[in-house]
């Protein structure tokens, strides 16, 4: 689950000494034994918060020769940081949309029979098409990609683009091929 891995996210991030190894390759790729040396700790304890950092891919190695040396992925830790933003009343992510709204524009994007006609290119009206499709999916249950498919081939036959924007637009989190509605407290409308 998305909000999951934002938590993990920043509980690993929440060691002084992993902040002071992001920092420290902020300056440039370097080797364990070079960050030990810099902090005062021990290659074990490097090592220890190297790992952790690599489980959220904020930091990545290369071997050159018999040396590993360590990257900080700026844009991942970037990327991370500000998906906390996503989550929330931020005007700039969350559409206020009332229900009445929601009703005209379903009506208007939907046949009698509850197939999608086409998916709208203003944003706000997709997201509400997207919710739309999104009825009878269980929160708190995990689907296959193919389970998904069939879902949203009852409103919509482009069941890939569908599925896409689900994820891309927080509805869903996707992983291994399984699929879960994210909490509603980071749908953007």
């Amino acid at each position: 689950m998305q909000l999951n891995r934002l938590v993990h996210f920043h509980k690993t991030l929440g060691d002084k000494t992993r902040i002071r190894i992001i920092a420290l390759l902020k300056g440039g790729p370097l080797h364990g034994q070079a960050i030990a040396g810099k902090l005062g700790l021990t290659p074990p304890t490097i090592s220890h918060h190297l790992s952790k950092l690599r489980e959220i891919d904020v930091v990545y190695q290369r071997r050159e020769k018999n040396t590993i040396y360590f990257y900080l992925d700026e844009k991942k830790l970037e990327r991370m940081a500000g998906a906390i933003l996503m989550i929330g009343g931020d005007e700039m992510f969350n559409f206020q949309v009332d229900d009445q709204e929601k009703v005209r524009v379903i009506k208007n994007f939907t046949l009698p029979d509850g197939r999608v006609k086409t998916l709208p290119a203003q944003r706000k009206k997709k997201l509400i098409i997207l919710e739309y499709m999104l009825r009878g999916i269980e929160q708190g249950r995990v689907y296959s990609e193919k389970e998904i498919n069939e879902h949203i081939r009852q409103f919509h036959e482009d069941f890939a683009t569908v599925r896409r924007e689900f994820v891309m637009c927080q509805f869903m989190f996707r992983q291994n091929g399984q699929y879960e509605l994210n909490p509603k407290e980071m749908w953007p409308l």
